[in-house]
């Protein structure tokens, strides 16, 4: 059964958190990605609920969490605040991070810094910021498949999407990446309903407007920023990443040379899924990560 919370973490926000699995269970912390929120785990909670604690907030910005305006609200060292502060209201001195999406780059970002309290790491779908970057310079398929990013920070996108209308947004959000058919009726009614609040569009948005992620236009690139050619720490915390293979958004190339920058690295693949795979195909991903945050995967 699920409980929700609503905890205080930086800068004077206060985050929605659902929890499942019984309380004195190996604490797993899981970060949901655009444009969703805790309900992305909806098909791995019930496979995973009897061995974890789940830990699953809406991040800043989403669902029914604060959401601030201001994009400089959205910066890096915010969310990860906002993640360790989760972690200290809970009482967690250490726990699994497992992350999609955005969520997987708040995984990434806590991970890099090395910090003690994370016991391993699960990534969905979700690129290595050094990895995804020179993709973005150096492969033009990668290139074409993010310039959504580029709109999403164009000033008055919201505008837009309020004129076309939010079934249409869910549409064009989801429908390129799954079968609109295996999303009950009641999770876009919810989804809709989350979007329409007023200002959870621009603060949804704010996460692509903070974020230094160069991205050129599609024909035009550009030269790597020093940050990506620079030494890079690498990951020494074991970690997984499951991949759905047929995400159009993130292309298998994200997997690309991650084990030099992982120490202890290990990759399940998921043919016939695609960005969306924790709901597309929950049975798969609970399969991969059970195991391992159990520590069972030989680590």
């Amino acid at each position: 059964m699920t409980e929700f919370r609503r905890l205080p973490v930086s800068r004077g926000v206060t985050l929605n958190v659902a929890l499942a699995g019984p309380a004195d269970a190996p604490p797993v912390i899981l970060l949901h990605g655009f444009p969703e929120s805790h309900r992305t785990w909806r098909g791995i909670v019930p496979l995973l609920e009897n061995r974890f604690r789940l830990i699953m907030p809406d991040q800043r910005g989403f669902g029914a969490s604060d959401q601030p305006q201001d994009k400089a609200e959205y910066g890096t060292d915010t969310i990860l605040a906002d993640l360790f502060a989760v972690a200290d209201s809970l009482g967690l001195e250490r726990f699994s991070l497992v992350g999609h999406d955005w969520g997987g780059a708040v995984a990434w970002a806590a991970a890099i810094k090395g910090d003690q309290r994370i016991e391993r790491l699960a990534i969905v779908n979700a690129p290595h910021p050094v990895i995804f970057q020179k993709s973005l310079i150096e492969d033009k398929d990668q290139r074409a498949a993010s310039q959504y990013i580029t709109a999403f920070r164009t000033p008055g996108f919201e505008q837009a999407v309020e004129a076309m209308g939010f079934d249409t947004f869910f549409d064009k959000s989801f429908g390129g990446h799954v079968d609109l058919g295996i999303i009950p009726p009641e999770e876009r009614a919810q989804y809709i309903a989350e979007w329409s609040q007023p200002g959870a569009l621009t603060a949804m948005l704010n996460w692509y407007r903070a974020s230094q992620l160069v991205v050129p236009p599609p024909v035009l690139p550009l030269p790597v920023p020093d940050w990506v050619l620079g030494a890079f720490p690498v990951v020494r915390i074991p970690t997984l990443v499951v991949w759905g293979m047929k995400d159009k958004a993130l292309l298998p190339i994200q997997l690309d040379g991650l084990e030099r920058l992982v120490e202890d690295l290990r990759i399940v693949r998921v043919p016939d899924a695609g960005h969306f795979v924790p709901w597309e195909k929950p049975e798969a991903v609970a399969e991969a990560l059970a195991p391992f945050l159990s520590g069972q995967d030989g680590a």
